[in-house]
């Protein structure tokens, strides 16, 4: 017996769906990309070319959600890895990007370097249910115009998991098929194997970038898969409702599905989400709370119901230190995602609203996912669990110690063993130092990071994805 929760009923999703639909064809949807507009008016929808708004129909959303493949496979470099979504477990990313790093070793907290990422990547590639990679921090070392390549190419040398980031300008589209090129040999493997997807934001409310989109429509053609990834804030960028937000970010969903379907039919999609909360005291954003994880298990439920692979926000946290208001909210806004049945969550590494990243909370992070697992995993009824015969051998008053059944146990995956979590006495606590969750996984990270690299990539490719790094530093401009 699985644990699941449900947070929309049918006749609920059946209402947003139809609202959404409303604010599509009645309000429309801005895209500052003509390109974009003359796909769209091309397929049926109706264009104000003044304030460049796209009124789309149902017979559109409807035939975006025939064509959008039902499920596919993210690669990775190591096909290990490769990760099949919809998922029946859910998976994890890196979360990203932080401006500031707190450095493991000195604790000094600066803005993020390279060695900051290369570092996450490597403790990231130990994470049993780290899915997929995002380059987690902002490089305050490198050109800013070709950083998006340059996180890329490292991402790619340092894990060998599926790597998902972000593009901003159309030039940046050979470069990047020039590294995947250099990884797995040819375009047509970058079409079969998928092992690089990016994050398309839409701007809230209900507006899409020019240059991202347009670099995304090239994408397309290389069958890359797109994350549509919605963040209106409710009471700011979003209606100040829960219901209503998520109509809204549904509503954008759906307008990056049509754009690319009609563009590229059987484009892969992933129905994502990173809705907030204003916070009514100060305006700010807020991912902590528990309204962000009500709003994120509703809009992954929404992708449940078109049928569509799902990432949402959540083991998020606006704490802006370790301790216990970045324990509880991480883990608040955990559960309920595992138990709607998520496919993958973006989240872990950071704190403060996901600006500041911290080595150790990698591994933390992971712990609070496994626990979540476990909890999704739930209780298995079945004849092979039917332990009645011990209870009759050992009877009223003994114990059950010796019994087969409970060696056994030990060794199933019934029952979680913590990494982190102390479940020492009181006395044996105080002989090992009193370590906490944070002293356990910077002991991780040391051992992670001293080790030698996993699943390295050959030197030849290295040094031609540095050859283009090189190359994309001289001519992005």
């Amino acid at each position: 017996m699985r644990s699941q929760l449900k947070f929309i009923s049918d006749s609920e999703k059946e209402r947003i769906h139809n609202d959404s639909l409303k604010i599509l064809w009645e309000v429309g949807v801005r895209f500052a990309s003509s390109k974009a507009l003359e796909i769209l008016s091309r397929n049926g929808a109706k264009i104000d070319k003044d304030e460049k708004i796209a009124h789309i129909p149902r017979e559109m959303v409807d035939q975006a959600l025939k064509t959008a493949p039902k499920s596919f496979t993210l690669g990775a470099r190591n096909p290990q890895f490769d990760f099949t979504v919809p998922s029946a477990w859910t998976g994890y990313t890196l979360d990203g990007e932080a401006t500031f790093a707190i450095d493991y070793k000195t604790g000094e907290r600066r803005n993020g370097t390279s060695k900051d990422l290369i570092a996450s990547l490597r403790i990231f590639e130990e994470m049993q249910l780290g899915t997929i990679v995002w380059p987690n921090v902002m490089l305050s070392d490198i050109k800013i115009e070709s950083a998006d390549i340059r996180s890329t190419c490292i991402s790619l040398m340092n894990s060998s998991k599926h790597i998902q980031h972000e593009l901003h300008n159309v030039k940046e589209v050979p470069y990047l098929i020039e590294v995947l090129k250099a990884v797995l040999g040819s375009e047509q493997a970058i079409r079969e194997r998928k092992i690089f997807s990016v994050c398309y934001c839409t701007i809230p409310p209900l507006t899409h970038d020019e240059d991202m989109c347009e670099a995304y429509l090239e994408l397309a053609k290389f069958h890359v898969p797109i994350l549509s990834y919605p963040m209106p804030a409710c009471g700011s960028t979003g209606p100040a409702s829960l219901y209503s937000n998520i109509a809204v970010a549904n509503a954008e969903g759906l307008s990056t599905l049509v754009l690319f379907q009609m563009a590229c039919p059987g484009t892969p999609i992933i129905m994502g989400n990173a809705a907030g909360i204003m916070n009514f005291q100060t305006g700010g954003f807020l991912e902590g709370a528990p309204e962000s994880a009500l709003v994120s298990s509703g809009t992954g439920e929404m992708a449940r119901f078109y049928g569509l692979p799902c990432i949402q926000a959540g083991c998020l946290t606006d704490a802006k230190a370790p301790g216990p208001q970045a324990i509880m909210e991480k883990m608040l806004s955990t559960v309920p995602l595992v138990l709607s049945g998520v496919d993958i969550i973006n989240g872990i590494g950071e704190l403060e609203t996901s600006q500041l990243l911290i080595q150790e909370q990698i591994i933390v992070d992971h712990e609070i996912a496994c626990m979540c697992k476990r909890l999704k995993d739930g209780i298995e009824i079945s004849d092979s669990k039917n332990y009645l015969e011990d209870v009759a051998r050992v009877k009223p008053g003994g114990h059950f110690l010796m019994e087969e059944s409970t060696l056994a146990a030990c060794h199933s995956g019934e029952f979680y063993m913590p990494q982190l979590v102390d479940r020492n006495t009181f006395d044996q606590w105080q002989e090992l130092g009193r370590p906490d969750l944070y002293s356990r996984a910077k002991e991780k990270v040391n051992e992670i990071l001293q080790s030698p690299l996993k699943n390295p990539l050959s030197d030849k490719v290295v040094g031609k994805l540095q050859e283009i790094m090189e190359k994309a530093d001289r001519e992005l401009k």
